[in-house]
Parts: structure tokens; C-alpha cells; sequence
């Protein structure tokens, strides 16, 4: 006789085949990134139906606590701050395996994007300056010099196989860098105060997590557990936390104690898919 959960197994195995095939797709994550968007666009230029309470959405405050440790934020702090960190972790183990192994190994191959990504911040912000120098707004030229890393990746992931390997890198390093600049003259330039007590301390974590790296500890728990500490400790700081997410991929080691490149490949490839399985479980 069939059990209960083999039967609830059976009956709903044809409601979810079809989203299970479909996020298998390579695609998939742009396609729902460009569908989000034109329905964030739509419900925030209209004022019919649930549209009107739209922009009331992102002030909704949600508070999480562990013992004494009280973090209260809106839902768009939670966004920018959270989730973006967990996006930046992603890309950035995604470039360092490009670093350690693959299309930026070598200096010659790194310089063309880094080169790109810093005329990228230059120009735009010298530009934006030049044309609003005399006006209050001149004090805005930080704003064009961030790319947006997710919609530019969103447009390559939907090319799939017609984009070249080598431009998917060249793009997902661009981005990189040039978000970098921009979160960096977002703390120098435009953040009231830092806080430096917040700032040494997660200092001093990354340092620990280094440390860790030089010794050989391969516990990807432990790594995860010391990330989110840099986390908290960059956010109250007063720095972008999405720091936190490219500080965190910079120390995670990939590397085994072998020489095979291939095993090299085969490590870092487990690895970004147990952080990405880690990271994407709360939301399943």
C-alpha cells in the first residue's frame, strides 16, 4: 500500500516538474530578473489596484535577532544590503576561479578589464561634472559610475551559448571592479561618518578568515559563519556590506593540495554550488 508522502510525492510531481525543468535552465535567472522588472515598473507608474501600495512595500521594517544582537532594517535595506551581499559572494568566487584558473590567470588577461572598468568610473563621473559643475546637483557625479552588474549578466545569461566565454568574464570582471570603485567612493565620499571601531573589527575577522586559508581549512561552514560576522560588522560600520560579500569570496579557498588543474576546476566548481545551494535554501 502507497504511504501518505509517497502519495502527496505522486500527485504534486506534475505541478512542480515544470518549474524544476524550467530554473534548470541557464536562463532562468535573467528571464525572472527581466520579468521582476517590467512588473516593478508597471506597479510603480500606476496608482490602480495593490500598485498603490507598491512604494509602501520597501519601508516595511523587518527586525532579526540573535540574543542581544538586534538588526532592524527596512525591506529594501534587506535587498541592497543582504541580498546584494550574497550576489556579490557569487560573482566574486566566480572570478576568482576565472583568476586562479581560467581567462584573468595571467596579467596581460586581467589589465583590459580592470583597465575598462576604471575609464568606466572615470569618465562617466568626469563627464556627470562637467555638465552639472555650476548647479547643486554636481555633488551627484558618484551616481553614474556604478554599472549594473545583475542587469548587464541577466542579458549575457539569456544569450546562453552565442556569447563567448571570454566576454561573459570580461563583463562579469567589469562589473565587478567598477562596483567596487563605486562602493569605495560611496564610503570615502558620500557616507556622514564611519564608524572605525566596526570597521577594525571587520578587519580582524577577514584577517581570521585569511588566516584560516593559509592553514588549510577546507569547512565551508566555518567560512560561512565568519562571513556573516563580516557582514554585520561591515554594514554597522557605515561601508556598503555588499564588501562583504567580494571580501568573503577572496578568502574561500579553492585551491586542493594537488597540482591537476582539473581537480582545481572540479573543487571550485563544488564549492560555488554548495554556497549557492547554502545561500538560496531559507527561499525554497
Amino acid at each position: 500500500m502507497m504511504s501518505r508522502s509517497s502519495l502527496l510525492k505522486n500527485l504534486s510531481r506534475p505541478l512542480i516538474q515544470p518549474f524544476a525543468e524550467f530554473f534548470r535552465l541557464e536562463a532562468a535567472s535573467g528571464i525572472l530578473l527581466l520579468m521582476s522588472s517590467v512588473s516593478a515598473l508597471a506597479l510603480a507608474n500606476s496608482n490602480v489596484g495593490i500598485a498603490r501600495y507598491f512604494p509602501q512595500v520597501w519601508d516595511s521594517v523587518l527586525a532579526v535577532s540573535v540574543g542581544s544582537m538586534v538588526l532592524t532594517k527596512s525591506l529594501s535595506h534587506w535587498i541592497n544590503d543582504g541580498l546584494m551581499a550574497l550576489f556579490f559572494l557569487i560573482v566574486g568566487l566566480e572570478i576568482k576561479r576565472e583568476v586562479l584558473e581560467g581567462e584573468l590567470s595571467s596579467v596581460r588577461q586581467a589589465m583590459l578589464p580592470l583597465v575598462a572598468a576604471l575609464g568606466g568610473m572615470v569618465i562617466p563621473a568626469g563627464l556627470f561634472w562637467l555638465i552639472n559643475r555650476h548647479s547643486p546637483t554636481a555633488g551627484g557625479w558618484g551616481i553614474p559610475m556604478a554599472t549594473d552588474i545583475a542587469f548587464a549578466l541577466a542579458i549575457v545569461t539569456l544569450l546562453g551559448d552565442r556569447v563567448p566565454l571570454a566576454l561573459k568574464v570580461f563583463l562579469t570582471a567589469l562589473a565587478i571592479v567598477d562596483d567596487l570603485g563605486a562602493v569605495l567612493v560611496i564610503a570615502f565620499f558620500y557616507t556622514p561618518a564611519i564608524d572605525i571601531r566596526y570597521m577594525l573589527g571587520a578587519s580582524g575577522v577577514w584577517l581570521m578568515l585569511l588566516l584560516l586559508n593559509r592553514l588549510g581549512v577546507r569547512m565551508l561552514s566555518i567560512y560561512l559563519m565568519l562571513g556573516f560576522v563580516l557582514w554585520y560588522l561591515t554594514l554597522k560600520s557605515g561601508i556598503h556590506a555588499t564588501l562583504a560579500g567580494v571580501l568573503l569570496a577572496m578568502v574561500i579557498p579553492f585551491r586542493t593540495r594537488l597540482t591537476d588543474p582539473d581537480a582545481v576546476q572540479l573543487q571550485l566548481g563544488t564549492m560555488q554550488r554548495r554556497i549557492q545551494t547554502n545561500t538560496m535554501a531559507p527561499a525554497t
